[in-house]
């Protein structure tokens, strides 16, 4: 049965956001292949709302009640199968598995193969879309459950997403919420502005009003710290009160910082992807895991 647990102490969930980062490194290094910043700054949202948002049973994984999920991100699949994991979806021994060729655990979610993946991703900017398929056909066959979809900075490029945004408001789709992880930077990209940009290269939304021309749409726009969760807390409670009042599709701007919470990825764009040495390894450890977690 489908059902949102107990809101954990900010404290537990600060140490779980901690536990995730660390699985994306070390499971990475092992496997020698995958992604890192991405995951990285995304990861207390994704833990914000698989312990204490989403009406989910780790248990029933295709309960049809559930609220559903899309990482539009899809390189990024490490970090969702770190707190799918740590969730209860399968054992953290599986992460072990990632990216080989007879895991459960690929390079990118495939619904076919993953418990608690609703949608198959990896080709950026499509995500929006299937959500607003998803949510739709929600409202049209009378179904409460809500979808979320987590989407990157860079892929907002795409034509398609904005395609999506303008569908999503004119269906009034007060069942869907985007969370954009606007971490301010993409693989490849321009070299920086002086006084302009946060990190080593452009941001791809850091010379536009992106709350702004989202609210133009018609979208119910919530700008937070995707690193605070006071803020993505309150950020839920305002999705709440949206879509009740049916006020149509909520976004949450989530400002992070890519590679963030551990030292030497946090803030550039080499640890888009990445395999640290085992040096680098020893100082994630220690920056991360502290007695009696798991690693």
């Amino acid at each position: 049965m489908t059902e949102r647990i107990e809101r954990p102490p900010v404290r537990e969930l600060e140490r779980l956001a901690r536990l995730v980062r660390w699985h994306v490194l070390n499971t990475v290094t092992q496997s020698k292949a995958g992604h890192i910043g991405g995951p990285l700054s995304m990861a207390d949202l994704l833990v914000a709302l698989y312990f204490s948002e989403l009406s989910i049973d780790p248990e029933h994984p295709d309960d049809p009640e559930r609220d559903r999920f899309v990482l539009s991100k899809g390189h990024s699949a490490i970090g969702l199968y770190s707190v799918l994991a740590l969730r209860g979806y399968f054992p953290i021994d599986e992460l072990a598995s990632f990216d080989h060729g007879d895991s459960r655990l690929q390079g990118h979610p495939d619904m076919r193969l993953t418990p608690g993946v609703d949608v198959s991703s990896g080709s950026l900017g499509q995500g929006l879309s299937a959500a607003v398929g998803i949510a739709l056909g929600a409202q049209k066959r009378g179904r409460d459950f809500h979808t979320w979809v987590v989407l990157g900075d860079g892929e907002l490029q795409e034509g398609m997403v904005w395609e999506a945004v303008n569908s999503a408001r004119r269906f009034g789709l007060s069942n869907l919420t985007a969370i954009i992880d606007l971490n301010g930077l993409q693989q490849y990209g321009w070299a920086a502005q002086q006084g302009r940009d946060r990190f080593d290269r452009s941001e791809p939304w850091g010379h536009a009003d992106l709350p702004m021309i989202l609210r133009g749409y018609g979208w119910t726009v919530i700008e937070i710290n995707g690193h605070s969760f006071a803020e993505i807390f309150d950020a839920f409670d305002q999705v709440k009160r949206a879509a009740e009042s049916g006020a149509g599709p909520s976004v949450i701007v989530a400002r992070t910082e890519k590679g963030h919470g551990i030292s030497f990825t946090r803030g550039t764009y080499k640890w888009h992807n990445g395999v640290a040495d085992e040096t680098q390894l020893a100082l994630a450890r220690a920056e991360l895991l502290t007695e009696g977690d798991q690693s």
